[in-house]
């Protein structure tokens, strides 16, 4: 696989992505396409050796598996890989419709995540996510995107703004709602909901809509070394993890590939990293292959998460706000992330480790500290840890422009993470005591 190859692979998984709940769909779509089977909480599980399976929460998280065969299920262990699925974008409010003195029409939209809002203005977007219809007293929720160039968020004329670029607060009420068209006829996103679902308009009881940018991704640059592309944080990640368990894995291993939601928002909900939806999975896992108590709790001694949500590199026009000594480029290879306040959960043993998974086939890393003025955010490690309490590293594939609506990145990084991800899942880390440990690479395929 070339880098071109792989970033035309991630650029249709975001362009079908436009939504946490198209993430999801379309991760499903990759995952059912390498023989994954889907399983519903509702339902009793019946796993069986050598199956490869798949669970999904609000539809906006998903949790993919494999299971070990019966010889090697004796002294299992997890490898999980954890992402999300939502970026920072404007949620819709229910009657979202605003109209200015009849002749104008506004989306009334609340901010989602800490985006940066300027990049925003004057690009066309559009709509995508979930509608919730009824018939019959029948609830069913469906994946709708509206999937044309529908509305757009305008600039206010610098006459008319003399200090715009001195520096501006930009209000989300004032100036932040998109202009979707005139009000003759009257404008109805419930009704081009429900006309590209062929279904009535009274049949839809409520919406969770996004607004998102149409752009597709690129390959640019003078030597087309950089990729640009929307929602590049996290859906890199995402697709590098389900690209990767859905190849060849370590037999003795359970992997796992996860995609939480509301990350952006502080994963407090419960379909987060901060909800019970791993250590559920984790345990249903462990009554199917028959483990007791301490048998799982074992299991979860010799168990490893990678934390994969993207970082940021070195910036070339601000480079006094990355730290002096550690800072990524784009290119140079997976990004692990330090922390002293463990908002990263790297630390020397378990950076070490997935340094020496990396080294065995030669794939670039390199480190990530935040300047020590600069505080960097939370992600999903740490967070995660206050349900299943294992070893972590905090990776990801370094971006400029991070939280921008069109982010930018290396084109070697992709190729970079996927090989990563695979080289982890092939590796089992055999755990010798509190100071010594041992990597078992695969000898043959599953």
């Amino acid at each position: 696989m070339n880098t071109t190859q792989i970033n035309q692979e991630l650029f249709t998984f975001i362009q079908n992505s436009p939504s946490p709940y198209h993430a999801v769909a379309s991760a499903a779509s990759m995952l059912e396409s390498h023989g994954f089977q889907p399983l519903r909480e509702q339902d009793a599980w019946a796993l069986e050796y050598g199956g490869r399976y798949y669970v999904t929460r609000n539809q906006s998280s998903l949790a993919a598996f494999c299971l070990p065969e019966a010889a090697h299920a004796g002294n299992p262990s997890f490898h999980i890989i954890a992402s999300h699925s939502d970026s920072p974008s404007f949620k819709l409010k229910e009657n979202g419709e605003m109209t200015v003195e009849n002749r104008y029409t506004r989306l009334n939209v609340e901010r989602y995540g800490g985006s940066i809002l300027a990049p925003w203005f004057d690009r066309p977007l559009s709509l995508a996510g979930r509608v919730l219809t009824e018939e019959n007293g029948h609830i069913e929720s469906r994946l709708v995107n509206l999937d044309q160039d529908l509305a757009m968020i305008v600039n206010l004329a610098i006459h008319m703004n003399r200090g715009i670029n001195d520096g501006y607060k930009y209000s989300i009420q004032t100036d932040m709602l998109p202009l979707i068209g005139g009000c003759q006829p009257p404008v109805s996103v419930r009704a081009m909901a429900a006309s590209s679902l062929n279904l009535a308009e009274s049949a839809i009881l409520t919406m969770d809509l996004f607004l998102y940018n149409r752009m597709e991704g690129r390959i640019w640059g003078a030597s087309r070394e950089f990729i640009g592309a929307p929602r590049l944080d996290d859906l890199q990640c995402a697709f590098a993890s389900f690209r990767a368990i859905s190849g060849q894995v370590h037999p003795d291993l359970i992997p796992m590939a996860v995609m939480f939601d509301n990350e952006e928002v502080g994963s407090q909900s419960r379909q987060g990293a901060c909800s019970t939806f791993l250590k559920d999975v984790m345990r249903r896992i462990s009554l199917s292959l028959n483990l007791t108590e301490e048998g799982y709790l074992r299991a979860l001694s010799r168990s490893f998460m990678v934390s994969a949500d993207n970082g940021h590199a070195l910036h070339p026009n601000y480079p006094a706000k990355s730290d002096p000594g550690n800072h990524p480029y784009l290119n140079g290879g997976v990004m692990i992330k330090y922390a002293a306040n463990q908002k990263y959960t790297s630390d020397g043993i378990s950076s070490a480790i997935f340094r020496a998974i990396c080294r065995q086939e030669q794939i670039p890393t390199q480190v990530f500290f935040n300047h020590s003025d600069v505080p960097g955010g939370s992600t999903l490690g740490n967070l995660s840890a206050s349900q299943i309490s294992i070893p972590s590293v905090d990776i990801g594939a370094p971006l400029l422009g991070m939280h921008s609506p069109y982010e930018t990145g290396g084109a070697e990084d992709t190729l970079s993470l996927v090989a990563a991800m695979e080289a982890f899942l092939k590796t089992r880390i055999e755990y010798e005591g509190e100071q010594s440990f041992r990597l078992l690479p695969m000898e043959k395929s599953r």
